[in-house]
């Protein structure tokens, strides 16, 4: 991993590449920016151990919990006089750089950028302290080249990028099929096509590719484009639930400032529950946030399938970010990693106690 650099020094890359981060993925491949908005403070708010949290989050549907919390003021709220200062990010390893170099505090990311930011600092720099969205992703095909599962093979298939979680889950379901794919070079039976999901949709329609397995709202712009949902990857997953969004944090921070974290949770757990309970007023606030961030809000026949395919939830999910991290091992892009101690979900259920909510579990991958 290259060495990190300040927020400050990206946000005129952050300007330039606006647009296209409305499109990206679970994350790979882009920089960060602050957002130009420093979230208001009750006049009242009473400051808790930090004057400012920073919360790092992808302008992406599968973040909606952050966009949704910090349009709406809802994790605002229970940081009181602490104030967010947001950053956007629309690349995994941009996050974790962030966070290894103590620019980010909390920050919302995919699972497969979370196994390795923890394996690769041995498990010293960030942990896993909340679930915050499931499924959203899919398997989108052009209807004239593949009409069944089967016409997949000797196709090709894009992916936002090699490793990614996306990938990894592509690369498993081949191998289900008894087919052979090389993981690094994307050749076999059938062929990966590592493309950014910011320009897959041009792929599709150029007919480089066949199909792609994307998250949302990639999946949902290309069957706006034509294209048909032939797999959901919820469907692979036991009761269709599998984790695409964590929260993570510095173990220091939350070593030494355990009241920022606790209300960052709480103001989570509060954002989801207004979603869930707000569906269309929730989708109208994270699109109104896409807009604010990329100059551009997503068509109606985008955002709305796109929407009912996520769910948001606070559990993690913890026994499906082992399985992928297996998957990863199995196709040869992971080394067999030890993620003993990448949860700390104590927090997380102290708030849900209070909140009268089921606890969670971390399936064994908890700290000591």
């Amino acid at each position: 991993m290259s060495a990190a650099r300040p927020l400050t020094a990206l946000r005129t890359l952050a300007v330039i590449t606006a647009l296209p981060l409305l499109l990206t993925a679970c994350g790979y491949g882009a920089e960060s920016t602050d957002s130009n908005k420093q979230t208001q403070v009750a006049a009242d708010g009473k400051k808790l151990s930090v004057d400012e949290v920073n919360i790092g989050y992808f302008p992406n549907l599968t973040h909606a919990t952050a966009l949704v919390g910090i349009q709406e003021g809802l994790l605002q709220k229970e940081l009181g006089g602490t104030t967010i200062k947001p950053s956007t990010f629309n690349a995994g390893p941009s996050e974790i750089e962030a966070l290894n170099s103590g620019d980010l505090d909390i920050g919302w990311i995919g699972p497969s950028p979370a196994i390795n930011g923890y394996t690769k600092a041995a498990g010293k720099n960030l942990r896993i302290i909340s679930g915050s969205a499931s499924g959203g992703v899919k398997l989108v095909v052009n209807p004239d080249k593949i009409k069944s599962l089967k016409d997949v093979k000797g196709k090709n298939i894009a992916t936002p990028q090699l490793g990614n979680t996306q990938d990894v889950a592509l690369l498993n379901w081949i191998s289900e099929q008894g087919w052979k794919v090389d993981a690094q070079s994307g050749k076999g039976d059938v062929s990966v096509v590592r493309t950014d999901n910011k320009i897959t949709p041009d792929a599709y329609k150029s007919g480089s590719i066949d199909g792609a397995w994307v998250p949302e709202p990639t999946a949902s712009k290309l069957v706006a484009e034509g294209g048909k949902v032939l797999l959901d990857e919820g469907d692979l997953w036991p009761d269709k639930k599998f984790v695409i969004t964590n929260i993570v944090v510095r173990q220091d921070f939350l070593k030494k400032h355990p009241d920022v974290v606790e209300a960052v949770l709480r103001g989570s757990v509060k954002t989801n529950a207004w979603i869930n309970a707000n569906p269309e007023k929730a989708k109208a606030s994270a699109n109104k946030a896409l807009e604010e961030l990329s100059g551009k809000a997503l068509p109606a026949e985008v955002i709305d399938p796109a929407w009912k395919s996520i769910t948001f939830l606070d559990d993690p999910l913890a026994a499906t970010l082992d399985t992928e991290a297996q998957h990863a091992v199995k196709a040869g892009l992971l080394e067999k990693p030890d993620l003993k101690g990448i949860y700390d979900l104590a927090p997380l259920n102290k708030v849900l106690k209070a909140d009268g909510k089921d606890e969670v579990d971390d399936a064994g991958l908890g700290v000591k």
